[in-house]
């Protein structure tokens, strides 16, 4: 099977509804990925049956659960989930943060390649990067433990704003560790097409203290 159908098979599971062009420009960059990785390690996970299921369906996977306004990609390595993100929804501002230059290099690149006018590039640590204009959601895939995820990123984001954390199995021991400067939400249990595993999503919100502080 090949990766658009792939795509087309798993979309429809996932109930998306993906225009044409839209899932054009997401095997683009499953492409793009592919001849970077045979010279930089951007993602462990490289095998044809495996990348639409591991790398876009499941970025897709937490669209419903994306507020609208500014995101910020922590750690966004090759630029998940926040590529895919920013190409199905345009009316999405995404920024992708991440201290390796390599990888800035790439999503430089991809935002080039597929014409996306709705993406910044920051390389930098989290915890170095300042903004202007606090955003609407931080999200995570792999980037780190919950308390460590908050602790960087907390002075950037807004007061009613939404930390996305992208997980495997129930994240029970790093729940009762939790920052004070989170509270939990609600975590959220992901259904991905042709993904034989277990994918939670946690949304914290910022504690009332750390708003006041």
């Amino acid at each position: 099977m090949s990766l658009a159908e792939d795509l087309t098979r798993g979309c429809k599971q996932q109930g998306l509804k993906l225009a044409a062009e839209v899932c054009e420009k997401l095997l683009t960059y499953l492409n793009l990925l592919d001849k970077w990785n045979k010279v930089y390690n951007l993602t462990a996970i490289r095998a044809e049956d495996k990348v639409v299921s591991h790398h876009l369906l499941d970025s897709l996977a937490v669209l419903p659960f994306v507020p609208k306004g500014r995101l910020l990609d922590a750690g966004s390595g090759a630029g998940l989930p926040g590529l895919p993100l920013a190409v199905v929804n345009p009316d999405l501002h995404v920024t992708l943060l991440d201290s390796n230059h390599k990888k800035s290099a790439f999503q430089r690149q991809a935002i080039a390649e597929l014409g996306l006018s709705n993406v910044l590039v920051v390389s930098a640590r989290a915890e170095n990067y300042q903004v202007k204009e606090k955003f609407s959601a931080i999200i995570s895939r792999a980037f780190a433990d919950l308390t460590t995820f908050v602790e960087v990123t907390s002075h950037l984001i807004r007061p009613e704003g939404a930390y996305l954390a992208m997980k495997g199995v129930y994240p029970n021991e790093e729940l009762e560790q939790l920052s004070s400067k989170a509270n939990l939400q609600s975590v959220q249990r992901l259904q991905v097409a042709g993904l034989d595993a277990e994918r939670h999503l946690v949304i914290l919100r910022p504690s009332r203290l750390e708003v006041s502080a």
